[in-house]
């Protein structure tokens, strides 16, 4: 079932991080979430001063809703805008070129070749998270910061992202070209992200389900520190339906040739 997987996983990791795409995404997610790290942090310092005159406002002060839980938010963003560049070319650009009737005649499995291109991304992904850490480590040396909290926002976000790249990975199935296949992404990401925005002129029943296929709704309780485990299992299942579209696009491909 996964045989070929280490190999395609490796020369996926080396495309990714050889490629120039990967460096200008890095670029801007770090310098964007330094600029809402150094935004929310200089916000907090100025009430903080305020504070020092006003004790009940002093008392009203928290570190995670005011700087971690609103970067949380504002790194969500980030990703909906990079993932479709990190995913458009693991399809598209294997049939522009022909590669991917190259994987069909070699000792390949759609499904190892798909969990080794899913891995891929996601290992980008770790890799683009793993660099806001050292801004949690600066507010740990300046406060006593709540690590379960902030390492369930980083679970939010984890599975947030790989949400993102199981639909990114699946439109990039469908086209030749990576554009249209990132912007087929992003579209489809977006509506997503606003599909909750219709559920105040629908029925209560109709606006429970708008609700729940809202991939940003579900994000909302690991960025407060909260382990829902509806959350974790509506994630799961969003990548688990893309993938599983994605092998089956795939199979498609080797069926007629």
């Amino acid at each position: 079932m996964m045989r070929g997987f280490v190999s395609v996983y490796r020369k996926e990791l080396y495309l990714l991080f050889a490629s120039p795409i990967f460096y200008a995404v890095a670029f801007i997610f770090l310098v964007l979430n330094g600029y809402f790290f150094y935004s929310s942090v200089a916000y907090y310092n100025l009430l903080s001063f305020q504070a020092g005159q006003n004790p009940f406002m002093a008392g009203q002060l928290n570190l995670m809703d005011m700087v971690v839980r609103p970067l949380f938010m504002d790194i969500c963003i980030v990703l909906l805008l990079v993932a479709p560049l990190l995913t458009m070319r693991t399809y598209a650009d294997e049939r522009k070129t022909g590669t991917v009737e190259l994987l069909f005649t070699l000792p390949v499995t759609d499904g190892g070749a798909l969990a080794a291109k899913f891995l891929g991304v996601l290992t980008v992904l770790f890799v683009l998270l793993a660099g806001t850490l050292p801004g949690m480590a600066l507010l740990e040396y300046l406060s006593d910061l709540n690590w379960k909290a902030v390492l369930c926002g980083y679970l939010g976000l984890f599975l947030l992202g790989s949400a993102f790249m199981a639909l990114g990975v699946f439109t990039s199935s469908l086209s030749r070209n990576q554009i249209i296949a990132a912007v087929l992404s992003f579209g489809a990401l977006l509506l997503f992200w606003v599909i909750s925005w219709m559920s105040s002129v629908l029925g209560p029943g109709a606006s429970r389900i708008i609700e729940y296929l809202s991939i940003i709704r579900h994000f909302d309780t690991f960025s407060k520190g909260v382990l829902d485990s509806r959350d974790v299992i509506y994630y799961l299942l969003f990548i688990a339906f893309f993938l599983f579209v994605t092998l089956r696009q795939i199979e498609s491909y080797r069926w007629r040739g």
